[in-house]
This record gives C-alpha cells, sequence and structure tokens, in this order.
C-alpha cells in the first residue's frame, strides 16, 4: 500500500490581494508549551474523533433543536429579517440602502464551502462564526454582517440556529428585492466548536500548493487557492484568461455538487445583486482579521484605516463595482450586460483586475452604493467573462438570457440546493417553507408503505437467513457495505434504500461486486419468500433485510464465543430506486478506503491509519467505538477480498478479542514484509510467520492511546464487554441513516 503524504482536515468574489496582511498565523509565544503533536508531527492524530463534545454545548446533551424549531413562529423571523435588510447602521451603512446582497454572500459563504469528495463544510453547525473560516481572505467583513443580524438571533435565540438563520438571511434578502425563491428549510443544528476539515497544504492565505500536474486539484479540496471559497475571480492565481477561469470553475464548482447549467444560475443570478469592494489597496487600510484584532475590537476584524472606513470606503475583496444598474432587484440585467458590450481589462482602485466596457457611453451607467448622484461603469470580474467565452457556458446563459422564467427557476432550485446540499436527505427538513418535491440531489427513498415486521417476525427471518449457506463474513461484509457508506458530514449514504444494489455502489471495489452480487441474490429471494407468507400487510424490505442479516451473523459469531447476544433491530428502512439514484453524484462516496474492512484503494489520499480516523469520524465513531468494530471485523473475517492481514485468530467468524490479544503478545516480533506496507508477525522463538497485518492493525498496538484502548479489550475480563461493546457499536453504523428514529 502506497503511503500517502500526510495532512491535517464565494460567490466567485475576492481576489488575491490580502497574501501579505493575512498571512502567517502569530507564532507561538515562547512560554507556550509544545504539544504532542509539536514533538511528534507524524503521530496519529485522533482527535477528529473527539469532536463537538457535548461538554462543549451550553444547551446541554438532552436539547432537541427539532422540537425548538417547531415552535418557532418562522413567519415573524422572515418578517424581522426583512425590517432588518433597509434599516440602514452607521457603523456599517447598506449598500444602496439594503443589506440584501450582504446577507445573499454571507449565506453563499456560509454554505459554498461544501464539497462532495467527502461530504465536509456547508452550512450546518454555522461553522462561519469559527476559525479559521471567520478569518478567510474570502470572508473579508462577514463578520459585520452577522452583527447586523444579531438582534434577531437574539430575539429568538435557541428556537433558530446561527446556520439556519444565516441561510434565511439570505433566502430572505432575494425574495425581497423580487426573486421567487424555491423554498427554505430548516434543520442546521449549531456547533460550538470548529470541525477538524482538511482546507488545503498551504500555511499562508491565498496561498495554492494544491494543484499538480496539468492544474490537477488535490483531493478532497474544491477551492483552488487557501481561503478562498471557490475560485479567484481575477482568473487562476490572479491569470486574467477567462477560459483559464472557465475550467477552474467547472472544476471547482463541480466539485462542489453544481454542473454547468448550474453554476451558470448561480453566478449569473448571484452577480445580478449587489457590488463588490475594492476602494482602496487593503495593504495600506486594513488591519488584522478577527482572530488577530485586538482585544477591544470584539472579534471584528479588517479594521479599514482609510477614509470613514465603511460605507464608500469599504474593501473586501479588492475587486470595485456593480454588474447591473439595479443592484437591489433581481433581473437578467448581469447577462444583458455581459453579451451587450466588449469587456476591455481594467483595475480596480485596489490594484485588483477587472473588467468595463469599451463603450464611453456605458461609464455612467451604475449609481453610487452610498454618494448620490455619482456614477460608474458596470463591471464584469475574469470569472464572469467565462460565461461568454467558454461555449459550454456561453450557450446556457443566452439561453437564459432568452428566456428569464427559466432562468429564474433555475437559480431558484441551485440556490437552494447551495444551501441545502449538506443537510441531508428530505426527511430531516423542518418548517412549513421546506418544498415537498423530490430532488434527485436529495437521495429519495420512498416513505414506508407497509407494516414493519415485528421481533417475533424477525426472529423467524434470521432463522431462514443463517440457514441459507450464506456464511458469517459474507453476511457482516454485505451489511456493513451497506450501512458504512454512510457520511455524518453530509448525511448522505447508509443502508436505508439498499442502494447496495444499485449502480454504482455496486460495482465498487471495496465491495467485493462478484461476491455481494451472489449474497444479495439470496437475500432478495429470501425476501421475496418471507413477504409472501406475510399476512396483515406486513413487509420486509431488502434494505431491512441486509442489515437483519448482518446482525444475524454477528449474533451467530457471539454464540460461538459462548455469548448469548440480540443486536438491535428497528425495521422500516425502504429500497431506493435506479432512476432516484444519482450515480454520478453517488460516486464521491465510494471509499477510497475502509480500514474497518482492511481496505486500501490506489486513489487514497492519506495514509492507511489515517484513512482509518477519517472514515471513522465520517461515521460519528468514537475511539473506543473504532478500535472495537476493527478489532471484532478482524475476528469475523470480515476483510474485503477475503484478506488474511490483521485476522489474528486461529476461529474465525467468532466474536471473540482474540485481535487485541494476539497483536498485544510479546511472543511475537513485527518487521516490515517485503511487499510495501505490508507487516509479518513472526515467532520469536522459531522465526515463523504467525500472522501478517497492515498498518490499520498494527496502529493499535502502536499508538499509545490506541494500544490503551487494546489493551483495555484484549484483558482477560474483558471478553464479554468486548462483545457487548461491538454489538452496540455496530448497531450504531446500522441506524446512522434512520433520521425517523434518530434526528
Amino acid at each position: 500500500m502506497a503511503r500517502s503524504p500526510l495532512s491535517p482536515r464565494r460567490l466567485l468574489g475576492c481576489a488575491g490581494l490580502f497574501a501579505a496582511l493575512l498571512a502567517a498565523s502569530p507564532a507561538l509565544h515562547a512560554d507556550t508549551p509544545m504539544a504532542n503533536k509539536d514533538w511528534w508531527p507524524n503521530r496519529l492524530d485522533l482527535s477528529a474523533l473527539r469532536q463537538h463534545n457535548p461538554s462543549s454545548n451550553p444547551l446541554g446533551a438532552d436539547f432537541d433543536y427539532a422540537k425548538a424549531f417547531k415552535s418557532l413562529d418562522l413567519q415573524a423571523v422572515k418578517n424581522d429579517i426583512k425590517t432588518t435588510l433597509t434599516r440602514s447602521q452607521d457603523w456599517w451603512p447598506a449598500d444602496f440602502g439594503n443589506y440584501g446582497p450582504f446577507f445573499i454572500r454571507m449565506a453563499w459563504h456560509s454554505a459554498g464551502t461544501y464539497r462532495t469528495l467527502d461530504g465536509r463544510g456547508g452550512s450546518d453547525g454555522g461553522q462561519m462564526r469559527f476559525d479559521p473560516l471567520n478569518n478567510w481572505p474570502d470572508n473579508v467583513s462577514l463578520d459585520k454582517a452577522r452583527r447586523l443580524l444579531w438582534p434577531v438571533k437574539q430575539k429568538y435565540g435557541a428556537r433558530i440556529s446561527w446556520g439556519d438563520l444565516m441561510v434565511l438571511a439570505g433566502t430572505v434578502a432575494m425574495e425581497s428585492m423580487g426573486m421567487k425563491t424555491f423554498g427554505f428549510a430548516g434543520g442546521r443544528a449549531d456547533d460550538w466548536e470548529p470541525d477538524l476539515v482538511y482546507w488545503g497544504p498551504e500555511n499562508k492565505w491565498l496561498g495554492d500548493q494544491r494543484h499538480q500536474g496539468d492544474r490537477k486539484l488535490q483531493s478532497p479540496l474544491a477551492a483552488v487557492q487557501m481561503g478562498l471559497i471557490y475560485v479567484n475571480p481575477e482568473g487562476p492565481n490572479g491569470n486574467p484568461d477567462p477560459l483559464a477561469a472557465a475550467r477552474d470553475i467547472r472544476e471547482s464548482f463541480g466539485r462542489m455538487a453544481m454542473n454547468d447549467e448550474e453554476t451558470v444560475a448561480l453566478i449569473a443570478g448571484g452577480h445580478t445583486f449587489g457590488k463588490a469592494h475594492g476602494a482602496h489597496h487593503p495593504d495600506k487600510c486594513l488591519d488584522a482579521d478577527p482572530a488577530g484584532a485586538s482585544i477591544e475590537q470584539q472579534g471584528l476584524g479588517w479594521k479599514n484605516k482609510c477614509g470613514k472606513g465603511n460605507a464608500e470606503d469599504t474593501i473586501t475583496s479588492g475587486l470595485e463595482g456593480a454588474w447591473t444598474t439595479s443592484p437591489t432587484a433581481f433581473t437578467t440585467q448581469f447577462l444583458s450586460n455581459l453579451f451587450a458590450w466588449n469587456w476591455v481589462q481594467s483595475k480596480s482602485p485596489a490594484g485588483a483586475i477587472q473588467w468595463i466596457p469599451s463603450d464611453p457611453a456605458a461609464a455612467a451607467l451604475v449609481p453610487d452604493a452610498h454618494v448620490k448622484d455619482k456614477r460608474h461603469a458596470p463591471i464584469m470580474f475574469t470569472t464572469d467573462l467565462a460565461l461568454r467565452m467558454d461555449p459550454a457556458y456561453e450557450k446556457i446563459s443566452r439561453r437564459f438570457l432568452e428566456n428569464p422564467r427559466e432562468f429564474e427557476l433555475a437559480f431558484a432550485k441551485a440556490w437552494f440546493k447551495l444551501t441545502h446540499r449538506d443537510l441531508g436527505p428530505r426527511v430531516r427538513y423542518l418548517g412549513a417553507d421546506a418544498p415537498k418535491e423530490d430532488l434527485l440531489w436529495q437521495d429519495p427513498v420512498p416513505a414506508l408503505s407497509h407494516k414493519p415486521i415485528d421481533g417475533k417476525d424477525a426472529e423467524a427471518l434470521k432463522t431462514r437467513i443463517l440457514a441459507s449457506g450464506l456464511s458469517t463474513p459474507e453476511l457482516v461484509r454485505t451489511a456493513w457495505a451497506s450501512a458504512a457508506s454512510f457520511r455524518g458530514s453530509d448525511m448522505r449514504g447508509g443502508a436505508n434504500g439498499a442502494r447496495i444494489r444499485l449502480a454504482p455502489q455496486k460495482d465498487w471495489a471495496a465491495n467485493d461486486p462478484a461476491e455481494l452480487a451472489k449474497v444479495l441474490a439470496k437475500l432478495e429471494s429470501i425476501q421475496k419468500d418471507f413477504n409472501a407468507g406475510l399476512k396483515g400487510g406486513k413487509k420486509v424490505s431488502l434494505a431491512d433485510v441486509i442489515v437483519l442479516a448482518g446482525g444475524a451473523a454477528v449474533e451467530s459469531a457471539a454464540k460461538k464465543a459462548g455469548y448469548s447476544l440480540k443486536v438491535p433491530f428497528t425495521p422500516g428502512r425502504m429500497d431506493a430506486s435506479q432512476d432516484k439514484t444519482d450515480t454520478i453524484s453517488f460516486a464521491a462516496l465510494e471509499p477510497k478506503a475502509d480500514g474497518f474492512r482492511n481496505y486500501y484503494g490506489k486513489n487514497a489520499h492519506l495514509a492507511p491509519a489515517e484513512m482509518l480516523v477519517d472514515k471513522a469520524s465520517l461515521l460519528k465513531l468514537t475511539a473506543p467505538e473504532m478500535a472495537v468494530l476493527v478489532g471484532g471485523m478482524r475476528a469475523l473475517d470480515a476483510n474485503a477480498g477475503g484478506s488474511r492481514h490483521g485476522v489474528f485468530t486461529g476461529r474465525p467468524g467468532t466474536l471473540s478479542n482474540d485481535f487485541f490479544v494476539n497483536l498485544l503478545d510479546m511472543s511475537t516480533a513485527w518487521a516490515k514484509s517485503s511487499t510495501e506496507e505490508l507487516y509479518e508477525g513472526r515467532d520469536r522463538k522459531t522465526g515463523q510467520v504467525k500472522w501478517t497485518a497492515t498498518p490499520v492493525d498494527l496502529v493499535f498496538g502502536s499508538n499509545s492511546e490506541l494500544r490503551a484502548i487494546a489493551e483495555h479489550y484484549a484483558a482477560g475480563d474483558a471478553n464479554e464487554k468486548f462483545v457487548k461493546d461491538f454489538a452496540k457499536a455496530w448497531a450504531k453504523v446500522m441506524e446512522l441513516d434512520r433520521f425517523d428514529l434518530h434526528r
């Protein structure tokens, strides 16, 4: 297994003007103690498995956000937001007398960090409140947007989260400016500490060490520079080439779940509103970001020392100007302006590259945002011109210009997708404004349409499954492959829907397609026969059968170890259809590695043990849950492809703690194998090879924190606890997508 380098986890808006000002973090104070990571930088970091500890949450572990949100008068909140939009504050005056465009940018940037490859980022959790996002160059002055919105948040308190409020504010802003939106759904419970997310390898803002070869963007990243939401509006690394910009846009927006039509709709629709800000050069005017600001600034960053420090002297992206003559109304002017003139390269007062019409008659079309009777030429970014210069984008742009209603609907749907993609399936949506239509990207699963089986039925079905000739490892691997596709980052995947039988999941290498096809065929046959004998409207879905089969295999394996065990099971899953499965989108869920099955693919972007921790984090597991599942899966002989690596037991298929016992046995000496990234465990006396292992196996003995857990489960009195803990962790994974049971 090839070892990969170690890694930690805008609207098209911000230019690369802040590198000197917003560069590296301050050096550690001389008296700051060294952390373990400072002493041993290659040490496996388990902090991702300890994120969002309930002790950080002032609302308490028992707070039910869904219940609180349902008590909210949503229309009253919307009315208060609408009032806020036109109540300009002296400390941060509204452009054109309307904060609508500002709030749209806030909502966009809150949601726009989402990326498909690992599902991380997005509005859920209200992560923009925390570092590093609060300090990104792309997010300059969005701290002020949240302060403007604070009176609304203060009024409604815990009944509406910051994550929901920011998205709602942007949506209400659009509606107030004449746009018909597609709806709004709540459900984004707030976090109370920053997510641990790999945002890129760079150690300075706006750095770019994430491309290789012919501008190939590193996985799982989506933005093209550190601290940008999407792409550099001046062009790739400031190169004002619209066609090169189009390539970056397509790559970046594609990795944020948008196709060409959605991309054009978002750019053209978003730039219908508001203006860019670059009245002065930031190096001369702006102080530190919020995290670096002085304590008396109270968390507000980028203090502007030039002119008034706001209004007509505002600096955010460094670009300056508006795209249309009506920046507080939804129109097709962006598109008509895009094609109306020839655009020539110009520079903002801050020195950023932008474009203005070559026709002098356009020089005084746009009103100033703050100074009465002052006029300007409309502007375009290099990335805007990509919508005209790129053949595919141009075709879509012209169609939208000729069909305004089609454009409005496309923008409304794309905006809804942008701001709701990380919220998960529609069953998680809260509020009367949530649209009832199923959209393909929501991974729709049919509503329960039958009476679920009861406990007696489940026991009878398990008996049939265990008598089918399918082995314990086959049943365990199939149930795991189905359920462990879940990602807690964006609530996608999981066993519900039984998409394990559909493209593309049925063909994923990690799922052993040939074996999977055999197991599914047998389970589907059992399901059909069993349903034929049921009465009273009861049925069982294949999704339920798959999960039940895995649980039956675990119970059988525990019985072999001498323990009577019942794995929790709640029926009620349904089976999705191929036509309701976005195969292209689902491809992003394919596991590049799955340490629980000792699988490590060619395209894994982290080292094997780090990929295990990343997978465990996406499955919302703690370090002990991760450890007990790995140990149990090895004992159950559930490796992908039937690999023997890490199967440290003479009784495979029995749910025992043998993995930990034999891993810690000092009669075994470990050494690297001649095969890269594999290890051999030899008997110290005879020199005979007893076991083979991967780095994922050996890390449970080499990492001090994981070794402590391994020692716990290897102890002589831990056998029964190991079995029970495995069953509990197993059931947790099987139910991760049961949002009907766990909101």
